[in-house]
């Protein structure tokens, strides 16, 4: 059974050379939920996402976890309690998914252990998962672009943690592969509780799977909540700068952004 594990930043600045990308932001991970981030580009979504995953050192503040500051706790513990998915991830040429979903077994080997029944349980029950037991012995570079990122998941669930980051992980995928990989985040959510903390371009998609949004702009959290909270037209506006139409899916009755644009009525502004 995996301990719950807490995650949150106290006053953390970021920054890349000279140039501040987060500024002095206090925020906290909701445990067991699907947290989704959301900003314009290069208001440092990403940026967060990794230093949340102890990629990236902050300029000033601290990100705690379970009580700790987070890079002052050795490597390989991290990686038993968080694990990330970057965005675009490349898999050397001829790895079998087998073998790349093994790799996230790496952080709970010891020096001259051997491969043991409870990593073979784990890769398995990973595989399982992610519907990818039948694809084992393929090579990761030949599948389709849904199955190829539901292989780095794999190998993100081999790692046994139960707090999830993917930076953008529907990327360049089209709409049917961008459905099945967030319906199976969301199942991971729902059934085994992962934690799951994710940055989402698309804003309708974001409202439908996220239990909590976070919104970043101008360097600081804008807001930060339900959907159908904080999602309205004027954060919209003052966050995207862009006039929409906020209506109901639907489907979900999840907040839905309709944006204006010249589309057939070059008449609106």
């Amino acid at each position: 059974m995996r301990l719950m594990v807490s995650l949150e930043t106290k006053n953390l600045t970021l920054s890349y050379t000279d140039k501040t990308v987060i500024n002095k932001l206090n925020l906290k991970i909701p445990k067991e939920k699907i947290t989704v981030i959301i900003g314009g580009n290069g208001c440092g979504k990403s940026t967060l996402l990794r230093s949340l995953a102890r990629l990236l050192k902050p300029k000033e503040g601290s990100i705690i976890l379970n009580g700790h500051d987070i890079n002052k706790i050795p490597t390989k513990e991290v990686a038993k309690k968080l694990s990330i998915l970057p965005q675009n991830p490349i898999t050397p040429e001829g790895l079998t998914v087998l073998q790349l979903v093994k790799q996230g077994r790496y952080p709970h080997q010891k020096w001259l252990q051997n491969w043991s029944e409870k990593d073979e349980i784990v890769v398995r029950k990973a595989l399982k998962a992610t519907r990818m037991e039948d694809l084992i012995d393929r090579p990761v570079d030949s599948l389709s672009g849904g199955q190829r990122q539901r292989a780095w998941i794999a190998m993100v669930l081999a790692q046994n943690t139960e707090t999830i980051l993917l930076d953008e992980p529907t990327t360049y995928l089209d709409l049917t592969y961008q459905i099945e990989i967030l319906d199976l985040l969301y199942e991971l959510n729902k059934k085994k509780k992962y934690t799951i903390i994710m940055v989402l371009h698309d804003l309708n998609l974001a409202c439908r799977y996220a239990d909590n949004i976070i919104i970043v702009h101008n360097k600081k959290i804008y807001a930060q909540g339900k959907p159908e909270e904080i999602i309205n037209e004027q954060t919209i506006k003052t966050v995207f700068g862009i006039k929409c139409k906020i209506v109901e899916d639907p489907l979900y009755g999840t907040p839905m952004c309709v944006p204006y644009s010249k589309g057939k009525d070059l008449n609106i502004a």
